[in-house]
């Protein structure tokens, strides 16, 4: 066997194992979550009495869920990508007789346990787009600054359509956003809601990886969140703020 022979097959077998751990690497499940999401979110204090006409409410994981939509063309056919997660946390306190006075605690998403329709288009998305496999890059938090559309009084069971506005951070990168939608006080014990908002990903300074089985993705990103929040007794409130601060 000639030296060039040699050095070609060589050569191949390097390409081989680097494509192989390229792709054990690009195809392995995502690290798990490094934390429970109610952990290191800020609380809103929880002080109100049993007369006062405000109240906490956090965010239920179990009947919650975040939503993210973006379009492409995969294998010559228009697809949407979407992705959900119910690991988010965050507090809500509304006052019913002086909604003005209520207020949107810090939001936190963790982007690692997004799950879309492909396990492998998860780990593109945990890896090379949001980054979040990488802690630092793990939550992506959204800090309401306003809220407008508050009623004068609010009431069980009367929908309230409010816009959201505040920033959102996504890997590293703040921008200000507009949430849409509309919030039911359903009872004394249960707020919901469901909101929704358009980012541009490069906005975000986000880049997606080129695949050849997919010729164009839209620049556009769909935003939502479906939430059911609690309400929080003061104990819990303690309780939960000890171990926010601990």
């Amino acid at each position: 066997m000639s030296r060039s022979i040699r050095i070609l097959i060589g050569a191949l077998i390097v390409v081989a194992i680097i494509a192989g751990g390229v792709y054990l690497y690009a195809t392995r499940p995502l690290e798990e979550a490094s934390e429970d999401i109610q952990e290191n979110t800020e609380r809103l204090d929880n002080t109100a009495d049993a007369s006062d006409s405000s109240a906490v409410y956090r965010i239920s994981q179990d009947e919650s869920q975040v939503e993210f939509n973006i379009d492409e063309v995969l294998a010559r056919r228009d697809n949407t990508v979407v992705g959900t997660t119910n690991q988010v946390a965050g507090d809500i306190r509304l006052d019913t007789e002086n909604p003005a006075e209520s207020e949107i605690g810090q939001l936190r998403i963790n982007a690692r346990t997004f799950q879309t329709d492909s396990s492998r288009r998860d780990g593109a998305i945990g890896r090379f787009i949001l980054q979040s496999e990488t802690d630092q890059f793990e939550f992506i938090e959204f800090v309401p600054t306003s809220v407008d559309g508050l009623p004068e009084s609010i009431s069980f069971g009367e929908p309230v359509e409010l816009s959201v506005t505040g920033d959102l951070t996504i890997k590293g990168t703040t921008r200000e956003v507009t949430f849409n939608g509309q919030a039911t006080l359903e009872s004394e014990d249960r707020l919901v809601g469901s909101f929704q908002t358009m980012v541009l990903y490069p906005d975000f300074a986000l880049s997606i990886p080129s695949v050849p089985s997919v010729s164009d993705v839209a620049d556009e990103v769909t935003l939502k969140i479906d939430l059911v929040a609690l309400r929080v007794d003061d104990a819990v409130g303690e309780a939960a703020a000890e171990t926010a601060s601990s």
